[in-house]
């Protein structure tokens, strides 16, 4: 998945800096800085306004009047705060149909008088059955991808 996402930026890394760089044409330093830009695009295309508000804050530095000047010990970890809620908001939505089935398992084993017998034995079957229904790899995957805008 990582790569699939990444791709054009690793090949736009490739040609403007790496390919350049291991030909002679021009020095380590010209092709590092060269091959890092790509990364700081697409960094800056998936962070968020607030997230890179927050590091300017704690940073102590001014916002950078263009997005592309954005210093690197901003936007990083700026952009890493914002995977860190995507990943945790992911993981609660989908989180939320398996308590629900949870929940209607725990009613439906307490109605019938079985209280000594643990929901999550019933419920695990359920659970399964509901992903492989819904196709829930391919939503996953679909909803990583789709949150990049590739």
């Amino acid at each position: 998945m990582t790569f699939f996402v990444m791709q054009p930026t690793f090949e736009m890394s490739w040609v403007q800096g790496i390919a350049p760089m291991l030909d002679g044409r021009v020095d380590e330093m010209e092709g590092i800085k060269a091959a890092i830009e790509p990364f700081r695009g697409f960094m800056l295309a998936n962070v968020r306004p607030v997230d890179l508000t927050t590091f300017y804050h704690l940073a102590n530095l001014q916002p950078a009047t263009v997005p592309a000047e954005t210093p690197w010990r901003v936007l990083m970890p700026a952009f890493m705060i914002g995977e860190l809620s995507r990943g945790f908001e992911m993981g609660f939505l989908l989180y939320l149909p398996f308590l629900v089935i949870d929940i209607v398992t725990s009613s439906v084993l307490m109605s019938l008088g079985m209280m000594m017998l643990p929901p999550a034995t019933i419920s695990l079957p359920f659970k399964l059955i509901f992903f492989v229904m819904v196709d829930g790899w391919q939503m996953v995957a679909g909803g990583l991808v789709r949150s990049f805008g590739s």
